[in-house]
């Protein structure tokens, strides 16, 4: 199963809102092959890091791609600058936020590509939404189930799942 995060905080210039936004960028990236299969609920989650930037809108979406791991982090990028992202400092607003979290269990450290995502174990607005879209998900390093992940999660973390 290949696992997308995605997460806005920022409308767009050309599609609005985040929740907008991030429904535009699953149809870009279906207009490049890449079929969604299933797609969590909406959650609304505080900045992690604690700021004083805009609440975020995250969802996980799985989906079906002929794309190697490299391409298709590099496809993630491109659609997120065709949405007008621009990467200059960790943690930053963003109006487009598009993650590889987990590639078919493959562990990749170095390159471009590093599966499953750094620290998706320790946010609760990747883990939540994953868990609705694979509940049955193992973490292929910590081969912790997602309701242990879930569980273990640090506190703090303020997530809410979206109406509608």
């Amino acid at each position: 199963m290949i696992l997308l995060g995605l997460g806005a905080n920022l409308p767009s210039a050309t599609h609005g809102q985040p929740e907008a936004t991030l429904a535009a960028a699953l149809a870009a990236l279906a207009a490049e092959g890449v079929a969604v299969d299933r797609l969590s609920p909406w959650y609304r989650s505080a900045p992690v890091p604690a700021g004083d930037q805009p609440w975020y809108v995250n969802g996980v979406a799985a989906v079906t791609t002929g794309l190697a791991p490299a391409a298709l982090l590099e496809l993630l990028h491109r659609v997120e600058r065709r949405f007008g992202r621009v990467r200059r400092d960790r943690n930053e607003p963003r109006v487009l936020d598009l993650d590889l979290l987990d590639y078919d269990g493959l562990v990749l450290q170095g390159g471009a590509a590093v599966l499953p995502h750094p620290r998706l174990d320790q946010r609760a607005f990747v883990l939540l939404p994953l868990r609705d879209v694979a509940p049955q998900w193992r973490h292929p390093v910590l081969g912790r189930t997602i309701d242990e992940l879930v569980a273990a999660l640090p506190p703090g973390q303020r997530v809410e799942r979206m109406r509608g």
